[in-house]
């Protein structure tokens, strides 16, 4: 694929832009840079008919995942496939920055608001921005700097502790390889740490890993986990692997000739202290490692990562990250319907934490948010929906350095509320999502605001619980019914709660 493909400035100046949605981005960096050859652009509907059918372009081309666009209606009836001139289609980075020219040889309507479009992609601008800039290299690029000979890859997904960097040393040993660690920071990490410290975790690794390369890519990962070993597998072959180890230890099947390394299992030899291969290590010298789940309850606690399992300079890196609870970012969302008590009870749980002078925080209610914040949005399901994504990502923004946020819209929707708890889990921020149950009998009772007469007297449409639909949580963390209970006791309870999980110190209740 040649890049900076050249257009008349005319054509480009007239041509409309969007901005894809960030997994969008993603595959469009890779498509880029060559990582996802043999794809030049966004797949049609016979390649997408193909793929599920046998897992084939339509070329007879093996290809894993389906990598598609999709645009809002009004930006599709602005193209012409027709037209060399009305069917380029400026693609710009989340700051409105060109970074693609797409040329559509295909448009079709996949929704009742949105059109898939097709087309191969070229460079535009000077190839975009963003930490870590120097380490996204493309395929070309590293191929042409790898030695001859065996190129050992590593996806390295998250933190590599002493069990990993021994595993990777062996292989690389064994193999005689050079060694290419790839980073994918396209979705969010299995530790949930931000994409930036993911990275910075394994540059602190660096000096304990065989000679090589380390590279950033923007490579999701998918529900599916075959489909994910193979797009990965095509992924490392294009930068020039040959040897792929599997550090997760999971089925790994590959289209391309990659050979796929999966690792035996290493204890800690207390001996002598060496990992060597679980058989080779007796009972009683054996040290197994870490689980995950073991790793975050020593970051939870503020403890310090034992250095036989972790190297000094990771666990500084990843106590950097993900700080103790009680000084990490938290994002306590209430959701309940209108008179159910949320914003009594999240004002309760903000003046505790502001006698208490322990935490920093700030509460984004509701009714002020919809002064400030979302100040031209109405009260359809649309508008609805993007007022509770936007205190949703302002929470995640201030919790990111280390704030308590305490939100209580109604929310009264599941997929606007996932994407809150998604926000907060990127900036690294914890999320507690409690349910104000009060039923709506309890709430129309109250009726402080006047909103459910005016609603059963048709004087109001679209109040949630009466002509609007609540989606009720299935993944709240605490749910309270206020209607017999004080708010000074639920406040308690909320309270109590971030006590026990060691988000604030318990004498402050």
């Amino acid at each position: 694929m040649s890049n900076g493909w050249v257009l008349p400035d005319a054509v480009l100046r007239q041509a409309p832009s969007y901005t894809p949605r960030p997994h969008e981005l993603a595959d469009l960096e890779l498509l880029l840079s060559g990582a996802y050859t043999p794809l030049t652009g966004f797949v049609g509907r016979a390649d997408l008919a193909s793929l599920a059918r046998q897992g084939r372009l339509a070329n007879g081309e093996p290809w894993p995942v389906p990598v598609t666009l999709e645009v809002p209606r009004p930006l599709a009836e602005d193209i012409d496939t027709t037209n060399p001139l009305r069917r380029v289609l400026l693609l710009t980075d989340t700051e409105g920055a060109p970074i693609a020219a797409l040329d559509t040889i295909e448009l079709w309507r996949t929704s009742r608001d949105m059109f898939g479009v097709a087309g191969p992609v070229r460079q535009v601008g000077d190839g975009g921005s963003g930490p870590f800039q120097r380490l996204r290299l493309t395929p070309a690029k590293v191929r042409a700097s790898l030695p001859q000979g065996r190129v050992l890859g590593v996806i390295a997904d998250r933190p590599l502790h002493r069990p990993q960097l021994a595993q990777i040393a062996r292989a690389a040993r064994t193999l005689a390889a050079y060694l290419v660690v790839l980073v994918p920071v396209g979705s969010p990490n299995p530790d949930g740490l931000a994409p930036e410290a993911l990275v910075r975790c394994v540059l602190s690794a660096r000096a304990r890993m065989p000679e090589g390369t380390v590279v950033v890519l923007p490579l999701a990962a998918y529900r599916d986990e075959i489909r994910n070993a193979i797009i990965r597998a095509r992924v490392a072959a294009a930068y020039g692997v040959t040897h792929l180890l599997s550090l997760a230890n999971s089925t790994v099947i590959s289209s391309t000739n990659l050979r796929i390394l999966v690792p035996r299992d290493v204890a800690y030899d207390g001996r002598d202290g060496q990992w060597r291969s679980l058989d080779d290590v007796p009972p009683r010298h054996r040290r197994l490692p870490l689980s995950t789940s073991e790793v975050s309850e020593f970051l939870d606690r503020g403890a310090p990562l034992p250095e036989w399992h972790t190297p000094p300079a990771v666990a500084r890196e990843l106590a950097h990250a993900r700080p103790s609870r009680r000084r990490r970012g938290l994002v306590l969302f209430f959701t309940g319907l209108s008179g159910s008590g949320k914003s009594t009870i999240a004002r309760g749980v903000s003046d505790t934490l502001l006698e208490s002078g322990e935490r920093t925080v700030t509460l984004l209610d509701g009714d002020i948010v919809r002064r400030h914040i979302s100040a031209r949005l109405g009260y359809s399901v649309e508008d609805k929906d993007t007022n509770v994504r936007n205190i949703g990502w302002a929470a995640a923004e201030i919790a990111k350095h280390g704030g308590v946020v305490l939100c209580c819209p109604i929310a009264p929707y599941e997929q606007s509320r996932a994407a809150a708890r998604r926000y907060a889990s990127a900036a690294g921020a914890g999320f507690i999502l409690v349910h104000v149950s009060t039923p709506l009998t309890e709430c129309e009772r109250r009726d402080r605001k006047g909103l459910y007469a005016k609603a059963r007297a048709g004087k109001l449409e679209g109040l949630t619980g009466v002509d609007e639909r609540y989606d009720m949580p299935t993944d709240a963390d605490l749910t309270i019914d206020t209607t017999d209970l004080p708010i000074g006791e639920a406040a308690g309870i909320v309270l109590s709660h971030l006590a026990k999980n060691g988000w604030i110190d318990a004498r402050i209740i």
